[in-house]
């Protein structure tokens, strides 16, 4: 089995996080390859001496998750060019024992599938009400899927035959592959077996605010993508983004102001007050739906509240999406997270935030093509 399979985990300035995950991964004696994106914190050298293979990105290439998968793959298949299964994982992800060998066994026994995935959990939860939800989110149904997330197990076989990830797909490859996995016929299963362990280390409402305007690009850019397929991948979460945080406010505003005009403005606010109660019913409704998966009414009041905020920031998104691709631009790196781990494994509460130019620089378009071993240094 540990010559079928290897694993390509990426990473930047993960520190502990990144020991827990690469151990993980070399506990089972498979090749693994780590891609570093620019780390400042010694992550390549603690990847070298743990026993990993190391690929550096060279950064003055437009960086993207997928291009720094696809480098991974490249050295991957040059140093186990026989192996039949790859496993990426994210850097702040530690692997559950045993999932390889399950999902493994699932892609030998349905040859149609490409890609599995299981159960990926919060480390630490308690931290903050926003690991909280990250946790909800990563509960999706279990069965067939369109899309997996940055942890999955994926046949090479498939993964040659569409050329791998689009490394010009800032935020959403995995959606983005699996869709042109399904359209070759091949199959994204979830499994209900525990994956990994995450660690979202968000602690700051701005770092969740970066996180939702980094779904709501990633999410413009897939539907951009595939805006004429069957499938309409994300088309209904940008509607109704626009909906909630464009369309009603100004419905909100312009009907406000015409009874003002009309019968004072009184009767104004009345009906603007009126107009807006879809927000706060929105979020009771959200809150009531998820209340029996949280531990109490606080949480899920929480979850109501932020995810009828994050469409606004889903929108912000959205519209950076537009203005980049119409100035021939695209962002470099959504950057929400950067956090020191403390030895211990729970997360260092000193968060260090970089600013909007250094998460948000931009860059020229080069390019969609997959890139080749050569846009990383290989140690």
């Amino acid at each position: 089995m540990s010559e079928r399979i290897g694993i390509i985990a990426i990473g930047r300035n993960e520190g502990e996080r990144l020991r827990l995950c690469l151990a993980s991964a070399l506990a089972g004696n498979r090749p693994v390859v780590y891609v570093d994106s620019n780390s400042s914190d010694g992550s390549p050298d603690m990847a070298r001496a743990l026993g990993a293979d190391v690929v550096t990105l060279d950064m003055s290439l437009p960086f993207s998750a997928a291009r720094a998968r696809n480098a991974g793959f490249d050295r991957l298949i040059q140093i186990a060019p026989d192996i039949q299964y790859v496993q990426f994982v994210d850097g702040d992800c530690q692997i559950v024992a045993g999932w390889l060998e399950q999902a493994a066994a699932t892609l030998d026994n349905q040859p149609q599938l490409a890609v599995v995935c299981g159960r990926r959990r919060e480390r630490c939860p308690q931290v903050s009400v926003y690991n909280r939800l990250a946790d909800l989110e990563w509960d999706t149904p279990v069965g067939p899927a369109q899309s997996c997330g940055g942890d999955a197990m994926m046949r090479v076989s498939a993964f040659r035959q569409v050329g791998g990830y689009d490394a010009s797909v800032v935020a959403g490859e995995e959606p983005e592959l699996c869709q042109r996995l399904r359209e070759k016929n091949w199959q994204v299963l979830r499994m209900g077996a525990e994956m990994t362990l995450h660690d979202s280390a968000i602690l700051h409402v701005g770092q969740w605010w970066k996180r939702c305007v980094r779904s709501g690009y990633g999410a413009m850019d897939i539907a951009t993508r595939f805006a004429r397929k069957k499938d309409g991948l994300y088309v209904r979460q940008i509607r109704r983004a626009r909906a909630w945080a464009l369309a009603l406010p100004v419905a909100v505003v312009l009907i406000g102001c015409i009874v003002a005009a009309v019968a004072g403005w009184r009767w104004g606010i009345v009906a603007a007050c009126a107009l807006a109660m879809p927000w706060p019913l929105e979020m009771l409704r959200l809150a009531l739906k998820i209340r029996k998966r949280m531990t109490n009414m606080r949480d899920a009041m929480a979850y109501g509240l932020l995810l009828v905020i994050s469409r606004w920031a889903n929108v912000l998104g959205q519209y950076r999406y537009v203005r980049d691709r119409a100035g021939g631009k695209t962002l470099r790196l959504i950057e929400y997270k950067i956090a020191q781990q403390s030895t211990d494994g729970a997360p260092d509460r000193r968060l260090r935030l970089r600013g909007s130019t250094d998460a948000e620089s931009v860059t020229d378009v080069t390019g969609s093509a997959k890139p080749q071993a050569a846009n990383g240094k290989v140690s």
